[in-house]
């Protein structure tokens, strides 16, 4: 889709089409670091009602280490939940970068029911294990 793009005081239309194409790139490789750039963890920080968790490192280990806390990110960006800012519970969609957030959460919508999907599935995967791991603790099998 083609978005038309405002300039904004910290961030130009040009820098805005290339923080899409970055979140559409994280989005359609499944999430991974190499693809999680400075340019977006900026954008999100500074722009999406997200604290930045001390770095770029911290705030991907915060969200995309565990399938609950990703389920939990991409809700933000999940137009059928209403986009309220997962942190602090308020409209986030405003302002100078109201048109890059949106572009954000209509690219995403391709993407984030998918995404969402897997990460809900390796979070039961793992709260299996770790019940199993629990029980054999214990000297028990899980039935």
């Amino acid at each position: 889709m083609n978005y038309i793009f405002r300039d904004a005081p910290f961030m130009g239309a040009r820098d805005k089409q290339l923080t899409l194409r970055a979140w559409v790139r994280f989005l359609r490789c499944g999430l991974r670091w190499e693809d999680f750039t400075k340019r977006l963890y900026e954008h999100l920080h500074l722009h999406c009602s997200f604290i930045a968790h001390y770095n770029r490192l911290g705030f991907y280990e915060t969200y995309f280490e565990k399938g609950e806390d990703t389920v939990r990110f991409l809700s933000q960006f999940d137009k059928r939940e209403g986009c309220r800012s997962v942190e602090y519970g308020w409209q986030w969609i405003a302002g100078d970068y109201a048109d890059l957030n949106q572009a954000m959460v209509e690219e995403g919508s391709h993407y984030i029911p998918q995404l969402k999907e897997k990460a809900q599935t390796v979070q039961q995967e793992a709260d299996i294990a770790q019940a199993q791991a629990l029980f054999a603790k214990h000297g028990r099998q899980l039935s």
